[in-house]
């Protein structure tokens, strides 16, 4: 759905869920911002049976001037559109309207067409919202407390954005102009006493495994904030190197995951614990997920919240192997020569696009790669977008390189982020094509169970392969070890 088809309606009122959060308010007010530029009759609105209270909010709304109006009753308008929440879910009052609209970042399952936009990929709502409002050309930065708005959902709902886990997220982030002195402000005024209260009952009562030296912590309801600072505080415990915190909510558990070993990267652990039931993800030292509690109770009615999470921690460091580059492939039984495929892929040299040893982070949808430009370092762009460096005599060896620009559209362009800035270039305008050559050739077997692998480069977190993944290293150097994807891999490569 793109906003300019919500442009035909001329009364339209822009609905939060009920006791509406930063997210919720943030992303409805630049929403209401845009339709007001449009010239439209807008009101922005909740319902439910309690007002904002909280500290925070009350500021956020005060400081930069948000019109979010309580409501109980409403004339019916030509549009109505929720966001971030979806309309008939228990925690968005009704309202009658001619048309309904609904923009949200949560996948319920209850919408699946007409005038909706449910993103379940992000973080928040607020991200949402920013990617359509740039969509119709619009500037979020011409207004300071637009930007300012959908920075602060996103940096709540991102519990502080360390649970962010998409591209568009950082990118966000970096290119909203932002008032940081109310932000910073907007943090000092997070939560109250009695939260204070709450985090530290939570911790007296914590579960504790000491063979994994995993902590599993129930909170009573709370801000989600509150779970993440529990959780940065018994990360601190000399014998914990994992906790979950988490607590009843509407409609399911929040939950926040911390990490501080390599091997159990937090936001894979955030995916698998909310697998088939809700989302999760985020980062490798912090993370966060919803379980949805109609779904868990489909899957796993006869299991106690506290039950189910013990058994899937169990089932989570029984389910992956790792490999270390560095200690080469120790076993060889299994794997087969193959070949690459003569597809037209993209290089970029990294000198062409900045000087020698800056270090720049590639972005891409498998993680950042963090590499120092030099003549010897190339970045490859693979058929379906994935890129990785590659060693130039690798390079010359296994590709011949041409004068033609690489000109593919992506579903996310990869990207390169200088670190002394953090300004983001696009890779595409400086790639050219290069094909295979007839000894382009790995070694590669099918994973028998999901591996982790802690490659050569300068990964900032292992990659990830499932069970119908495969796992590679190179012809001419066998601690070049790296993972594949199945459609990846089965699309570019021959067996010899």
């Amino acid at each position: 759905m793109r906003l300019c088809t919500l442009e035909k309606f001329h009364t339209i009122v822009v609905q939060l869920h009920d006791n509406p959060d930063a997210d919720a308010v943030g992303s409805g007010y630049a929403l209401y911002k845009y339709f007001k530029f449009k010239g439209k009759q807008v009101r922005l609105v909740y319902g439910g049976p309690f007002r904002i209270k909280k500290s925070n909010m009350l500021l956020f709304i005060k400081e930069l001037e948000i019109p979010v109006e309580y409501v109980v009753s409403l004339e019916k308008p030509e549009l109505l559109l929720t966001v971030d929440c979806q309309y008939g879910e228990g925690n968005v009052q009704p309202f009658e309207a001619e048309h309904i609209a609904m923009i949200d970042h949560h996948n319920t399952g209850r919408c699946s067409d007409g005038m909706v936009e449910i993103r379940s990929n992000l973080v928040s709502c607020s991200t949402v919202c920013y990617d359509m409002l740039k969509a119709e050309g619009f500037d979020v930065n011409s207004d300071k407390s637009i930007a300012t708005a959908l920075y602060y959902g996103l940096y709540m709902d991102s519990n502080e954005l360390s649970e962010i886990r998409h591209p568009l997220e950082w990118d966000m982030v970096d290119l909203l102009q932002i008032d940081k002195t109310l932000i910073t402000k907007l943090t000092h005024a997070n939560f109250t006493l009695q939260e204070m209260e709450t985090a530290g009952i939570a911790m007296i009562r914590h579960n504790y495994d000491s063979k994994k030296r995993v902590s599993i912590i129930r909170s009573k309801p709370c801000d989600p904030n509150i779970l993440g600072i529990i959780g940065d505080f018994v990360l601190q415990v000399d014998c914990i190197d994992v906790c979950i915190i988490f607590n009843d909510c509407q409609n399911g558990y929040k939950l926040s995951v911390r990490s501080c070993v390599p091997d159990v990267a937090a936001n894979d652990l955030a995916e698998f614990l909310t697998d088939k039931v809700g989302n999760g993800g985020g980062h490798i030292d912090k993370a966060g997920g919803f379980i949805h509690s109609s779904k868990f109770e489909q899957l796993y009615d006869d299991l106690s919240i506290e039950t189910y999470f013990f058994s899937r921690v169990d089932q989570y460091y029984d389910s992956y192997s790792v490999v270390y580059a560095k200690d080469g492939i120790k076993d060889k039984s299994g794997f087969k020569l193959y070949k690459k495929l003569p597809y037209v892929y993209g290089y970029v040299k990294t000198t062409d696009m900045f000087p020698k040893g800056t270090e720049c982070r590639i972005r891409t949808f498998e993680g950042d790669v963090v590499v120092t430009v030099s003549e010897e370092i190339y970045l490859m762009i693979g058929y379906y977008g994935e890129v990785y460096p590659i060693e130039k005599k690798i390079f010359q060896k296994k590709y011949k390189p041409e004068e033609k620009p690489f000109c593919r559209v992506f579903e996310y362009p990869p990207s390169v982020r200088k670190l002394n800035n953090h300004k983001i270039y696009d890779l595409l305008p400086f790639a050219k094509q290069c094909v295979c050559v007839d000894n382009a050739f790995i070694y590669a077997k099918h994973l028998e169970n999901p591996t982790k692998v802690f490659s050569k480069w300068n990964y900032e977190k292992y990659m990830y392969g499932n069970s119908d993944d495969y796992i590679c290293f190179a012809y001419e150097d066998e601690k070049d070890i790296y993972l594949v994807k199945q459609e990846v891999f089965l699309k570019t490569y021959q067996e010899v």
